[in-house]
């Protein structure tokens, strides 16, 4: 199947403009729309929506920042690609700190261009369904208090019916939940399917513990969901290829606590909320939101936090390219057991971890 979407191409020099769009068109079905200032294409965004817009950073009198900015006033999960000049190519990180998804040098490596384009406008699809289901599940969470209260109502002569309305309306919001924990997680295309790998490897660990079903199963619903709060954390914070500033880690340590207050209006999902805003503490006590310390941690979330941090090691991410290898993630799991981690979480992992 073709790719396809619409893109908005911001570039002064119709020649240059020519050839990008030439290969553009040979990687998909794509609607190309071209602007040749950074004010005409902020005025294109505001009457039509575009899956991908690519800048040209070398028109004349350009202020790419404040560009970016405008951008992103007009359309907060728009995904922007940077084309440099060569002479250019040290000051990627800068427009990723205002929110760029991807900085290309120039001559353009076509190959990685195809790649980005296809990510970019498949993460915008996302990003904007993401942000209609937070809407919805806001709209929702009133309909399903109404229902609640339909239920206590009319439980005495229609349990059976009603019971299986709850079960489906139950059904839909985890549905829900999890396409939206999905789609946080495709923000960046190095954390895709990160909160499955979690949950796999936690329900693994429990597995080992021999922890009731009951409790398994809660275990995995938490991890599922435990990234859900980086919906409200800013894309140049998320996608920030450097190191954070204080106040940036203060806003990432916000993301527990934000996935927290999402879930508690459903009442179904009681016991995995704390498991969500408990996944970063640390066993010795220096982990967030509130510090917790040893049992103190439920035993879920510090299952999770093994898993979570595992993961983490194991896969790319915006600010490390290369993964860590097998054994070095395993290592730093020992190594930091009694402190970051629950020497008896690190014990059920380390016999697990060869099947994983």
């Amino acid at each position: 199947m073709s790719a396809f979407g619409k893109i908005l191409f911001i570039c002064d020099d119709k020649a240059y403009a020519n050839k990008i769009k030439e290969h553009l068109l040979k990687f998909g079905e794509y609607v190309l729309i071209t602007e040749s200032t950074a004010q005409a294409g902020v005025v294109s965004l505001q009457h039509s929506l575009f899956d991908l817009i690519i800048i040209r950073y070398a028109i004349p009198d350009l202020d790419i920042l404040s560009t970016i900015a405008e951008l992103k006033k007009v359309d907060p999960d728009c995904v922007i690609v940077v084309l440099l000049e060569v002479e250019e190519h040290n000051q990627g990180n800068q427009f990723a700190d205002v929110g760029a998804y991807e900085v290309l040098g120039w001559p353009v490596d076509f190959d990685k261009l195809k790649f980005v384009v296809e990510k970019g406008i498949r993460l915008h699809m996302s990003l904007t369904a993401g942000r209609k289901m937070v809407q919805g599940l806001k709209e929702n969470n009133q309909a399903l208090e109404k229902q609640n209260t339909l239920l206590a109502k009319r439980i005495e002569d229609s349990t059976s019916n009603l019971s299986r309305l709850y079960e489906d309306l139950r059904s839909t919001y985890m549905r829900t939940i999890r396409v939206l924990a999905q789609a946080i997680d495709a923000r960046d295309h190095y954390t895709h399917s990160h909160s499955e790998n979690v949950a796999r490897y936690a329900v693994a660990i429990c597995n080992q513990l021999r922890l009731p079903a009951k409790e398994v199963e809660l275990v995995r619903q938490a991890a599922e969901l435990h990234d859900l709060g980086k919906i409200g954390i800013s894309d140049s914070i998320l996608l920030k290829p450097s190191g954070l500033t204080p106040a940036e880690w203060e806003e990432i340590k916000k993301h527990p606590t934000i996935g927290a207050q999402i879930l508690e209006p459903l009442t179904f999902l009681n016991g995995v909320v704390d498991l969500v805003r408990q996944h970063h503490e640390h066993y010795d006590g220096t982990g967030y939101p509130e510090g917790r310390k040893g049992e103190d941690i439920l035993l879920g979330a510090r299952i999770i936090h093994v898993a979570d941090s595992y993961e983490a090691m194991r896969s790319a991410r915006s600010y490390r390219k290369i993964p860590l290898l097998k054994e070095e993630a395993i290592l730093e799991i020992k190594v930091n057991s009694g402190t970051q981690f629950d020497p008896r979480i690190v014990e059920a992992f380390l016999k697990i971890v060869d099947s994983l």
